[in-house]
């Protein structure tokens, strides 16, 4: 690991204020990602910008229309909340399927979110129910956030404060892990919401999460697995890897979506 100095800022405005002096700074939060790289000599940042002090970064709020979760809320708090379990119960779920209880206890959703792997569950869940990334310069859509493979719409210096999930009708998850890390290979997270719109969102199959528009329609028609059976997942952009191939994962899709739409006509 290379050498670098460290702050442990404790309000917004303070890490605000040395992000913007120091353009080589990165921030940490959980630190489940960025760690892990500096140990393997992947990046060498001057300066770590240490979130964990900050109170406003932190913190869960149930309202009758939204789930308000601080971007430095823990994967096990999300899991563990029964407020967060009865408003949209797959997101609970989505959070206790995260890695393992050491990544759980430690990773944040902020973090996951502006890392934006592939492979992280989160990104599904704010993709699949169309939440806000509630920034410390502005508000984005699920839409507009997600730009790459570990690309967002965030800007040098610019913090996640909070993640608004809309509560929707009914909601369903579920991924195909890999055995060892938990990572997803494939996943898909799938909701209507109050006036009926479905959104079906893909995670781990490409380098991006992405929405699947024609498991959308079919699915707006008639909320049950057999819309989807005449939908097919193309492997066109989709990864390839060790895991899985991308012709496999594009049959993947079809199978987590299924299961999805089940556990969510379950839940509710």
């Amino acid at each position: 690991m290379y050498s670098f100095d460290y702050v442990r800022p404790s309000t917004l405005e303070e890490a605000k204020a040395i992000l913007a002096s120091h353009p080589e700074a990165r921030p940490v939060s959980g630190g489940q990602t960025l760690l892990p790289t500096l140990k393997q000599r992947l990046a060498n940042p001057g300066l770590l910008v240490d979130l964990q002090k900050i109170p406003d970064l932190r913190g869960i709020e149930i309202t009758s229309t939204h789930v308000c979760i601080g971007a430095m809320t823990r994967h096990a708090e999300v899991a563990a909340n029964a407020d967060i379990a009865r408003a949209i119960p797959a997101l609970a779920y989505l959070a206790g399927g995260i890695a393992d209880p050491q990544v759980r206890h430690m990773g944040t959703m902020g973090g996951s979110l502006a890392n934006n792997d592939p492979a992280a569950d989160y990104p599904g869940a704010v993709m699949g129910l169309g939440a806000e990334i509630v920034t410390s310069r502005r508000t984005i859509a699920a839409d507009d956030f997600f730009l790459g493979l570990f690309t967002t719409a965030l800007e040098p210096g610019e913090l996640i404060c909070q993640i608004r999930y809309p509560r929707v009708e009914r909601a369903g998850y579920h991924k195909f892990a890999q055995p060892a890390s938990g990572y997803v290979v494939t996943g898909c997270f799938v909701s209507r919401d109050l006036q009926g719109q479905v959104r079906v969102a893909v995670n781990g199959a490409g380098p991006c999460v992405f929405r699947q528009s024609d498991f959308e329609n079919a699915l707006a028609v008639k909320f049950d697995t057999s819309a989807i059976d005449t939908c097919q997942q193309g492997s066109n952009g989709l990864n390839t890897d060790l895991h899985a191939s991308a012709a496999y994962r594009a049959q993947l899709v079809k199978v987590a979506a299924r299961r999805a739409v089940t556990w969510a006509l379950a839940a509710r």
